[in-house]
């Protein structure tokens, strides 16, 4: 179980600060530059698509359908693109604002995601992380080591 939760939740964390960044950062740097207000939710589809596109390629190595959650970028972007159709004659507005806003509901969306992975204690001890968090390094028992010292 704490094998588990540490597997899942360090994916979490990681791909959440990662890819909500990749959508704030690549959307507002496309609005600013074409001044299109649905550029984000353009962007979020293009990556759902190639999400799925190496969900699929797992798929074909053997892993289970559900071993890669495709993360929902689509409802964060759309918060994005009302972001910036709001403050549109305020630039920085949108960075912080609409960033803020993609940073924190992209977590809560993915949440959901990771509730639909089928048997998930199943599918973290058959695939394991190739390593073993600091925790869990066994080390030598340190028993006796200095009994006879004087």
């Amino acid at each position: 179980y704490i094998f588990y939760t540490d597997w899942q939740w360090t994916s979490f964390v990681v791909f959440s600060v990662s890819q909500s960044t990749m959508l704030a950062v690549g959307a507002v740097y496309y609005m600013l530059f074409t001044g299109v207000p649905g550029t984000a939710t353009y962007y979020a589809t293009i990556m759902t698509i190639y999400t799925w596109v190496a969900k699929g390629a797992w798929f074909a190595l053997g892993y289970p359908y559900d071993f890669i959650v495709v993360p929902v970028w689509i409802p964060s972007a759309m918060l994005l693109d009302l972001t910036y159709w709001a403050t549109r004659r305020n630039k920085h507005a949108v960075i912080i604002i609409g960033g803020t806003l993609v940073d924190l509901s992209f977590p809560l969306f993915n949440m959901v995601n990771l509730l639909l992975v089928r048997d998930p204690l199943e599918i973290a001890f058959k695939y394991p992380r190739p390593t073993l968090p600091a925790y869990m390094t066994p080390i030598e028992p340190q028993v006796g080591k200095f009994y006879n010292s004087p």
